[in-house]
């Protein structure tokens, strides 16, 4: 094997010892190694990304239909953006498509952290001391967390979790009526200081 210079200040052994003679032909090798294409099939990936656009898009659809500023297309592109970020952690070690565990924890972090500031964006407080929009940023955020198991295959997870966030989305106003009622609490009046 022949090693690959970089104009005399280095050079690589190994994977990237081919027969090269540009350091254009290293880089482009590192691109075409890591195309999620060719890890996952054309097919499986337009799958993943397809079913985070539906789950994102029928968690906003709920958040549309009752009025709220982020809806179907907000937590659609949501979910899409993640599951794009997460298929980046994907690698092809010789077998299957296998998330790369470092790389993984920190797109995770980085899509779960920006997601934040867009569902703070829904969140209004007027000068009475109200909030609102709470429940529009957790669901923003939700489909992030989603969109990330998409992109990695989870699909056990997806639908329990799309069920569970779907379920607490449509129950979740009639029991705090109903909770409400029992304990003779007031809508908007907080909660009692003494107790």
């Amino acid at each position: 094997m022949r090693k690959v210079g970089f104009g005399g200040a280095c050079s690589l052994d190994g994977y990237f010892a081919r027969e090269t003679t540009s350091i254009f032909d290293v880089r482009h090798s590192i691109f075409i190694t890591m195309d999620p294409v060719q890890i996952l099939g054309l097919k499986e990936m337009a799958f993943r990304l397809t079913m985070a656009v539906v789950v994102g898009g029928l968690l906003g659809l709920n958040r549309e239909l009752r009025g709220k500023p982020a809806g179907l297309s907000t937590n659609a592109l949501v979910a899409l953006g993640a599951a794009i970020a997460a298929m980046l952690s994907l690698q092809l070690p010789g077998g299957p498509a296998l998330p790369d565990a470092s790389a993984l924890g920190r797109i995770i972090q980085g899509t779960l952290a920006g997601v934040g500031f867009i569902g703070a964006g829904v969140i209004m407080r007027d000068t009475p001391g109200h909030v609102s929009g709470l429940t529009t940023a957790a669901t923003i955020w939700v489909c992030a967390a989603i969109g990330l198991l998409c992109g990695l295959g989870y699909w056990s997870l997806v639908i329990i979790a799309t069920a569970l966030v779907m379920a607490v989305l449509i129950l979740g106003h009639s029991l705090e009526a109903f909770a409400n009622r029992c304990l003779r609490r007031q809508p908007g009046e907080p909660p009692d200081p003494d107790t």
